[in-house]
C-alpha cells in the first residue's frame, strides 16, 4: 500500500509543480514568474521554545523537525524543491533579540519572511490537552488563496493512515504566521503529545513517514483541482 502511494505521490507532486507556477501572482510571492516552484517547510519551535512536551518529556520543536525533515527528503525524491526554516532545533531569532519574548517575536517574523519567499507553506506542528484521551493529527488553513482546499485535501490523507481520526481541517485563528503568510499555507497538528499512544507512534521513523506522504500527496490534488480545466 504504501509503495502504491508512493508512485502516486511522484506523479501527483510532478503535475502540482507545474500548476502552482501558474497559480494567480495575488495567491503567491513576489518571485520573478520563471521562477521555480518551492515548497517552504517550517518546523514550529526551536531552541528555546520548545513547544508542548509529552509526559514522558519529548519536546514538540524535536518531532516536528524530524517529521519536516522527511517531508523534505520525499521532495528530493519527487524532484520538487523545498527548503525549511529551520534545519536544527534552534531559534531563527535575529541577532540583537535578548529577552525570551523579543526572540519568539524575531523568530516569527524571521519565519514569515523565509514563508513569504517560495510558493507554498507547511507548518508543522504538535497538538497537547489537558486531557490524554484526545488524539489525532488536524490541519489548519491560512485565509490565502487555496489554502482551503489544500488543508481539507491533507485532512483526508491523514484520516486513511489513521482511520479513527474523524477531526476536520480548520481556518486558523490566532496564528501570528498564518496570518502573514501571502502564500497558500497549511498547518498540521501531526497529534497529540498529551496521548501516550500517539506520542509513542510520533516518535516512529515508519509513522513520521506516512504522515510526510500523507501531507505531501494532497498538496498536489489540491493544486490541480484548484485550477480546474485552465490549462498549463
Amino acid at each position: 500500500m504504501f509503495d502504491r502511494m508512493m508512485k502516486i505521490a511522484v506523479w501527483t507532486c510532478l503535475v502540482a509543480a507545474v500548476a502552482c507556477i501558474f497559480l494567480p501572482r495575488t495567491a503567491q510571492t513576489s518571485a520573478p514568474m520563471n521562477a521555480p516552484f518551492r515548497i517552504v517547510i517550517d518546523p514550529g519551535h526551536g531552541g528555546e521554545d520548545g513547544g508542548a512536551v509529552s509526559r514522558s518529556g519529548v519536546r514538540e520543536s524535536e518531532i516536528n523537525l524530524q517529521i519536516a525533515k522527511r517531508t523534505q527528503a520525499l521532495c528530493g525524491l519527487m524532484g520538487i524543491r523545498a527548503s525549511m526554516t529551520r534545519s536544527e532545533d534552534v531559534s531563527i531569532h535575529s541577532e540583537g533579540a535578548g529577552s525570551i519574548s523579543e526572540k519568539k517575536s524575531s523568530d516569527l517574523k524571521n519565519r514569515v519572511k523565509i514563508a513569504n519567499n517560495g510558493d507554498l507553506l507547511i507548518s508543522i506542528h504538535q497538538n497537547h490537552f489537558s486531557e490524554s484521551k484526545y488524539s489525532g493529527a488536524q490541519v489548519f488553513y491560512a485565509p490565502t488563496l487555496c489554502s482551503e482546499e489544500l488543508a481539507k485535501s491533507v485532512q483526508k490523507a491523514l484520516a486513511a493512515v489513521d482511520p479513527q481520526n474523524k477531526r476536520k481541517a480548520k481556518k486558523s485563528a490566532g496564528v501570528y504566521l498564518m496570518e502573514h503568510v501571502q502564500a497558500p499555507a497549511i498547518l498540521v497538528e501531526c497529534g497529540f503529545l498529551s496521548n501516550e499512544r500517539e506520542t509513542e507512534l510520533l516518535q516512529q521513523a515508519d509513522y513520521q513517514k506516512k504522515l510526510a506522504l500523507a501531507i505531501l500527496v494532497p498538496v498536489a490534488n489540491s493544486r490541480k483541482a484548484v485550477m480546474g480545466d485552465h490549462e498549463v
